[in-house]
């Protein structure tokens, strides 16, 4: 997707689209792109974050996993937990 597709998807997602979230978070999660992830993730969508944990995990990113887990999230915690266990 070139990135004035991107940009539409984006503005279409933040006017409340959930057909162009769930796209967006698709891309993301496909391209490995945190940013994205994050972004959405930040807006209160709970399938971003999950993808976003999903992606840490798979990259052992503990960094990320860190971050979501001191502001609560209690997945990204116990796969944090799981990581360091091994």
């Amino acid at each position: 997707m070139i990135d004035p597709e991107m940009r539409v998807l984006r503005e279409r997602a933040d006017r409340g689209d959930a057909s162009a979230a769930d796209e967006l978070i698709e891309l993301a999660a496909e391209r490995g792109d945190m940013d994205e992830l994050r972004r959405l993730s930040a807006g209160g969508n709970a399938t971003a974050t999950d993808q976003l944990i999903e992606l840490a995990t798979e990259l052992d990113d503990m960094d990320e996993l860190r971050r979501l887990a001191a502001g609560g999230n209690t997945t990204a915690a116990e796969q944090l937990m799981e990581l360091t266990a091994e």
